[in-house]
């Protein structure tokens, strides 16, 4: 794994750090507490590779015009051994430092050495994670929304495993409570309609899909007519055993397709069979926070600032889903350990939020423990209009479906462009299109560039070898500057994406990636420069098609080598 930078940015910071406590003791500056400065990239890299705002923000400590402070800096500043090879003072006292060139070189160099882990950092400390995703209600198939958080939370597991945590993905299958009582009220009402027509009417708060009647007809084409005899707690769970474990199956297959994996597809009644709902409850019993009223027992959630209060058992005898949440967060936490937990809900599941926290607080979790990423709806469009129908069923679109019409690799993608909180339109044309005007497709291009050139210098007898430094040296146009600088911030990009929970992040890294070497192909040439620029510029030919697999293969995108 690559540290590079981080040990450059770290020496810079113990340089400046040393600087001024070199003035301080010579009298250069008063003293004083050292202040904490910020190094950053600058938008114009004409300004430097990195900027410094420790004279700005030391003024008020050291009661002195930042420009002074940063004069005294820049001439106690001592960058022997470091990666930087001078400083300038621009406007008011900001310090821009410029890297030598053998810091590029080392770059590609660090590249080829991590190879497949280049990237990877030990940031996250191998704290125990789980990322949440998707969870689609099993009554029926998986929408659109699922397809955009299928991509954003494997994408997200991806990143985090990348920048050192232990990543646990897991689906969490609600197969028990009030919605499965309906959707064995459901399939009951369409399995009778099947043999009794429409003397047997379907409740308009039910279940309407066709997936419903599939799954009756399924269930009657085994067993016929004679679950008409049984009574209706017994046909309703004959129903239910056939249909949910078929819809599961159904579920798991899709998520293959779309190529995630889960470490567990967690089932809510595994809550309820092993008393961890009760016991949760009973926990908040114990803390004098439930009550009884109208036959149903209630959690007081105002005690907390909740506009009301939940409840938990319904007259009826049965847990909430609310309840089953709870008890699921505690197995999370406590039974299994986790040291942080991710869910990715849908933006209408926003009032969940707080509640859920302050559940976790009253049975003693802390809730920080638990973040929340809330996804906005998307939209599919074709020809600039909204589509809401499969041209192939005529119905409204599932999961199943885009995946029929769109590669896996543009679905990954192209709904990983966009932050999780930022609504967004999924255009089916683009997605299947074979051009640069589909960002997959433009990177995976790029990749296969790559390849394309190495395959010709192989054919003249030319084949990849280790450079020396004086070689690297020769790349020192600003198109191989650029495309070096880019692949260096690698590392730090993929610990911001986990810090912020954004992938999406990485999507648009790629892309710049892609572009820069696109850019440095159209100007530079590979084959017919001298021996040493041309295996300098083979080596970054090399290290790019490194990182641009490296992400593609993080994200379970396919990097062809011929396009």
């Amino acid at each position: 794994m690559s540290k590079l930078v981080g040990t450059a940015t770290e020496a810079l910071r113990g340089a400046v750090r040393a600087a001024m406590e070199a003035a301080i003791a010579d009298g250069t500056l008063p003293q004083a507490d050292l202040p904490e400065f910020a190094l950053e990239v600058p938008a114009d890299r004409a300004h430097g590779d990195w900027a410094c705002n420790a004279a700005m923000v030391g003024a008020r400590a050291f009661r002195t015009a930042p420009r002074k402070i940063a004069e005294a800096i820049a001439s106690h500043l001592d960058l022997s051994g470091s990666y930087f090879e001078r400083v300038e003072i621009a406007g008011p006292g900001f310090l821009n430092f410029f890297l030598q060139r053998k810091f590029y070189g080392d770059v590609l160099k660090d590249v080829l050495m991590c190879k497949e882990t280049y990237g990877h950092s030990d940031y996250g400390a191998h704290k125990r994670v789980m990322v949440e995703f998707v969870s689609a209600n099993p009554t029926g198939p998986m929408h659109m929304g699922n397809a955009r958080g299928g991509a954003l939370g494997d994408c997200l597991a991806a990143v985090l495993d990348a920048a050192g945590y232990d990543v646990w993905r897991e689906f969490y299958v609600n197969d028990a409570g009030n919605q499965i009582e309906k959707f064995g009220l459901s399939l009951d009402i369409r399995y009778q309609q099947i043999y009794r027509g429409d003397a047997v009417e379907l409740p308009e708060d039910s279940y309407h899909g066709e997936d419903i009647l599939d799954r009756a007809k399924e269930f009657a084409a085994i067993y016929g007519d004679k679950y008409l005899a049984e009574d209706e707690k017994t046909r309703r769970a004959a129903l239910v055993a056939y249909a949910l474990p078929k819809n599961i199956e159904k579920m798991k297959a899709d998520m293959a397709k779309y190529r995630i994996v889960y470490d567990e597809w967690f089932l809510e009644s595994r809550l309820h069979k092993d008393g961890e709902v009760a016991d949760t409850i009973a926990i908040l019993r114990d803390k004098g926070l439930t009550y009884e009223k109208d036959g149903a027992l209630w959690y007081n959630a105002m005690k907390f600032g909740a506009e009301k209060d939940e409840v938990l058992i319904r007259k009826n005898g049965m847990p909430t889903y609310f309840a089953a949440d709870i008890a699921y967060h505690r197995n999370k936490f406590e039974t299994r350990g986790f040291d942080k937990c991710i869910d990715i809900w849908g933006a209408d599941h926003h009032g969940h939020v707080a509640r859920m926290k302050d559940a976790l607080h009253a049975i003693g979790i802390d809730p920080a423990r638990l973040d929340i990423v809330l996804m906005q709806l998307v939209r599919l469009m074709r020809d600039g209009e909204v589509v809401r129908m499969s041209k192939r069923t005529g119905k409204a679109i599932q999961l199943a479906d885009l995946l029929d019409e769109v590669p896996v690799d543009a679905a990954r993608f192209l709904f990983n462009m966009r932050e999780a909180n930022a609504q967004m339109d999924f255009d089916l044309d683009l997605a299947v299109q074979q051009d640069a005007q589909n960002p997959v497709y433009y990177v995976q291009y790029a990749n296969a560039r790559i390849c394309s050139i190495l395959r010709a210098l192989e054919k003249d007898g030319i084949s990849f070898r280790d450079c020396t430094d004086a070689e690297l040296a020769k790349l020192d146009s600003s198109e191989e500057t650029e495309l070096i600088r880019h692949i260096a911030s690698y590392t730090d990009e993929i610990v911001a994406a986990a810090k912020d929970y954004d992938p999406a992040r990485i999507t648009r890294y790629v892309i710049t990636l892609a572009t820069l070497f696109h850019k440095f192909y159209n100007a530079k040439r590979v084959k017919g420069e001298e021996d040493g620029l041309l295996h300098a510029r083979l080596l970054l030919c090399v290290a790019t098609r490194t990182v641009i697999e490296n992400v593609l293969k993080m994200f379970n995108i396919s990097a062809p080598e011929t396009m």
